[in-house]
């Protein structure tokens, strides 16, 4: 009898954990249904420009804790051109945690280390509706996908800030894409 109400219990928490996850932020709606500048519930965000592009997922890390995950449930490493080829970035040791992707190599990288850095990004991930966010659960490593929306930037009336970098070419911290994905689709 114990046993079964621990499994319910964790089955009740899971489904919960679960459904949390796909659900957008309460904000988006609100927010996501066009270019420019739109406030809602002491939240301003702004639309700094389109982004789309084809993406294999090198990783994923999922959050559900932090004013982050509000906005974001998940990011995801992704790599372009030659850091989306297999044979290149199964030599390469991905990792991601804390909102930080990290790639380390113990021996002669596949392709100029400048490529991997310009190559590959951490996105952070932000649903624009319930459908997407059904669909971006689905992705996972090695998938190559499509993805299209616009890079934002968040503030909130309490001077909480978020800007997404607008190079593909920075490193290190703030190099981030901060994407609201209005579709996604594998290929």
């Amino acid at each position: 009898m114990e046993r079964g109400f621990y499994l319910l219990l964790a089955l009740a928490i899971g489904y919960a954990a679960w459904s949390h996850w796909l659900k957008p932020s309460p904000h988006l709606d609100q927010w996501t249904t066009g270019a420019g500048t739109q406030a809602a519930q002491g939240v301003q965000v702004k639309e700094l420009e389109a982004y789309s592009g084809e993406f294999r997922i090198l990783s994923r890390e999922d959050y559900s804790s932090g004013t982050e995950a509000q906005f974001s449930p998940v990011d995801f490493a992704v790599g372009w051109g030659n850091m989306a080829k297999p044979e290149v970035y199964s030599q390469i040791d991905i990792s991601q945690s804390n909102r930080c992707y990290r790639w380390h190599v113990d021996h002669e990288p596949p392709i100029p280390l400048r490529e991997i850095e310009t190559h590959s990004a951490n996105m952070h991930i932000i649903p624009a509706n319930s459908e997407v966010a059904k669909q971006l659960k689905k992705v996972k490593p090695n998938d190559m996908v499509y993805l299209q929306g616009a890079l934002v930037e968040i503030e909130m009336s309490n001077g909480w800030h978020w800007r997404s970098s607008l190079s593909r070419e920075d490193t290190g911290a703030g190099a981030c894409e901060l994407m609201r994905v209005d579709q996604v689709r594998w290929l």
